[in-house]
């Protein structure tokens, strides 16, 4: 058999077996171990034939990460209609969930703006009006005249 193998591979190519097409149109294929007419052992690949044949077209996200992890080894088995249908209904999940705890947080934030009216530190924090009269004692301040209040 891997005589008739080798010989339709030197006359027709790489034999690839289709493995699965996913729901963006993606091709995907396992191209088994091979020897080459000199010996030499190629290692088996997994490739995607993409839906755009174009580079300039191909986006981030145009391979589901199923498929992905098949492409690079991560996972044995290429995956299965069933679970590439469980796992996106799970990602539309989280993305309700997401946007349900994204609104209760503004909410939240709504809750929690306070407005400034000055910093703790300052004379004048917690009064109402600002007193115009002058507080400073500058003008009739005499050395010696302040004592500090002695300590109870």
């Amino acid at each position: 058999m891997s005589r008739v193998a080798a010989l339709l591979r030197r006359t027709f190519g790489v034999v690839r077996e289709h493995v699965g097409t996913d729901h963006l149109g993606n091709k995907y294929y396992f191209i088994p171990q091979q020897k080459t007419w000199t010996g030499r052992l190629l290692r088996a690949k997994r490739t995607v034939e993409a839906a755009t044949t174009s580079e300039c077209e191909y986006m981030e996200g145009s391979i589901p990460i199923e498929w992905e992890a098949w492409i690079r080894g991560r996972r044995k088995e290429p995956p299965t209609i069933e679970e590439l249908l469980k796992n996106e209904s799970y990602r539309e999940q989280i993305k309700v969930k997401a946007k349900e705890v994204e609104e209760r947080e503004e909410e939240h934030q709504e809750g929690l703006k306070t407005e400034v009216k000055g910093h703790a530190a300052a004379s004048t924090f917690g009064k109402e009006e600002l007193n115009e009269e002058p507080s400073s004692t500058a003008n009739t301040f005499q050395p010696g005249s302040w004592n500090p209040s002695p300590k109870k």
